[in-house]
């Protein structure tokens, strides 16, 4: 039995964790939630008995023999105590970007490239990718794998909830023609073409994550990968148009099937009859679900997807749960020590 910590246990993704944890029924003897002072002494109800949040300090992981802590805390805060839960011998989940580019912190999605696991003793930290990374690595995998990737283009359509709980209260308070507290703009009946800081190469800091952990993930810098990241009203759900230009010819019915045997990945691919992916019926579900498979008559080997998943299930608590499981039969296995 091990023993797990949440931190930012009362944030949207924390409170995720929890209930992704509790489906999911990982061997975990005693889990510590902690968070800001701010949130410190709340009482969560939590696998059947009442959990009381600590503070999360410089000594909040002393005495507790804590194998993983899952992070959902925000950059700044990861930088600040990962360091510090990871020289206990606690081997930290981040859900921030603060360690995703460190070459010495494996960036994990556990159906495309779960060996890196194995990478976490460098630092005792694995990063937990961007949401709309982590979706279109499980859809992009076994094209990869099986023909190889020339070039990609990604179109993302996000919901406000990947913007945490400002963003989600921006929209539920737009439909009531409130002023928008978190987006510069409305972002009822309206899109945003601004997901993150825009950089000085015109490109905003979201879609620059994009390419930069698309390569990580598939090990591959040679790749040729673009980003246009979107906030649309939409609660939960990002959705992605992704343009894929193959280095081998391909057959249609073969990718179809290449895509089906993917682990967590879930074809919904027939126009005829109106099926294809939404975030809609996406929401609170722990799959990938891509669809509008079609060739892209414009260039050679090429391809369009459309790619939709739960932004805070599998886009980040699922994801890091995963991860915890991946690691805890590593070491069951002996594949790993601990």
């Amino acid at each position: 039995m091990y023993n797990i910590a949440v931190v930012g246990a009362t944030g949207m993704v924390g409170r995720k964790f929890l209930e992704v944890l509790a489906e999911r029924k990982l061997p975990v003897a005693n889990y510590y939630l902690f968070a800001s002072a701010r949130s410190a002494g709340t009482t969560i109800d939590f696998m059947g008995k009442p959990h009381v949040v600590e503070e999360l300090t410089d000594t909040c992981f002393d005495g507790k023999d804590i194998d993983i802590a899952l992070f959902s805390a925000g950059g700044a805060t990861s930088l600040r105590f990962a360091p510090v839960a990871a020289e206990k011998g606690i081997v930290v989940i981040d859900n921030s970007a603060a360690w995703r580019m460190d070459p010495e912190v494996p960036l994990v999605v556990p159906e495309v490239n779960a060996d890196a696991i194995a990478d976490y003793k460098k630092k005792n930290i694995i990063a937990n990718p961007n949401c709309s990374t982590i979706q279109a690595m499980v859809a992009l995998k076994p094209l990869y794998d099986a023909y190889g990737i020339e070039r990609i283009v990604y179109s993302t359509y996000q919901a406000v909830s990947g913007a945490g709980m400002r963003g989600f209260e921006d929209l539920k308070g737009g439909i009531c023609g409130e002023e928008p507290q978190k987006f510069p703009y409305p972002i009822f009946a309206n899109c945003l073409p601004h997901i993150d800081v825009f950089l000085e190469n015109g490109y905003t800091k979201e879609e620059q994550k994009m390419i930069d952990e698309t390569k990580k993930i598939l090990n591959d810098q040679t790749l040729r990968v673009t980003a246009t990241t979107v906030r649309v009203p939409v609660f939960y759900g990002h959705s992605e148009s992704i343009n894929v230009e193959l280095k081998k010819p391909f057959e249609l019915e073969d990718v179809r099937q290449k895509l089906a045997a993917q682990p967590g990945l879930v074809v919904q691919d027939d126009p005829a009859n109106l099926v294809y992916p939404m975030p809609i019926t996406a929401e609170n579900r722990d799959e990938v679900f891509v669809g509008r498979i079609r060739r892209d008559f414009s260039v050679e080997n090429g391809m369009n997807l459309w790619v939709v998943a739960d932004n805070i299930r599998k886009g980040a608590a699922t994801n890091a749960v995963q991860i915890a499981e991946a690691l805890i039969q590593k070491w069951e296995s002996g594949e790993i020590k601990r």
